[in-house]
């Protein structure tokens, strides 16, 4: 088992910055996925971003290219979605993901992922 809990969200305005923030719980294996999705209201969850954990390459989505990125701590056991120019339409829960022994191959399919974490509500006004 392995525990995600989310932190950092709250509210901006738009055009501002915000991190979140993914704790999860020691992981057995170096070669894992470490995913961020988000849902807003009325919407289908979607992906946002992923890192592979054997390599730190990073993986982010088409649409969120150039504002936002991901990056991880591993001594700390964190992996955090650094998010720069938010719109409303950001708005949504974000939710913290993990692939234990596993590649980011097809990163973008949550089907993929077997731990979630609770979720921690971004709010983007105008």
């Amino acid at each position: 088992q392995v525990d995600l809990v989310e932190s950092g969200g709250g509210s901006v305005q738009a055009g501002g910055s915000l991190t979140v923030t993914c704790k999860h719980s020691s992981l057995y294996s170096t070669s894992n996925c470490l995913a961020w999705f988000r849902q807003a209201p009325g919407k289908e969850r979607e992906e946002v971003a992923a890192i592979y954990t054997y390599t730190d390459e990073p993986y982010v989505a088409d649409s969120l290219k150039g504002r936002f990125t991901i990056s991880r701590d591993n001594a700390k056991n964190t992996v955090s979605l650094q998010m720069h120019s938010l719109k409303p339409e950001d708005t949504a829960v974000y939710y913290c993901a993990a692939d234990i022994l596993a590649t980011c191959h097809n990163w973008s399919d949550e089907e993929k992922y077997r731990h979630w974490g609770q979720g921690t509500q971004v709010t983007v006004s105008t």
